[in-house]
């Protein structure tokens, strides 16, 4: 346990951060596993597919996640999507 003020204060910032990340890391897992199942079961819904791409593109405009990986998770959904009908 550091002994400095600011030294203490960082560690309490970054356990909060992780925490978050840790919560926003496992809703988009969650989101993502809900529309594949839901294409796989064809029961995917135009709102099911716009939820799934607004949590990839917000979770890729604050970093969670690259750029590359939310286009290309989005990309297959659809892709699956479009083969089911």
């Amino acid at each position: 346990m550091p002994n400095i003020k600011s030294a203490i204060k960082r560690v309490s910032v970054t356990e909060k951060k992780t925490a978050a990340n840790k919560m926003k890391k496992s809703e988009i897992r969650t989101t993502v596993k809900k529309a594949k199942a839901s294409v796989a079961a064809g029961e995917a819904t135009p709102e099911t597919l716009k939820n799934v791409q607004k949590t990839l593109d917000q979770a890729a405009a604050k970093g969670h996640i690259s750029k590359q990986a939310a286009s290309r998770t989005k990309s297959r959904i659809a892709k699956a999507a479009n083969a089911a009908k």
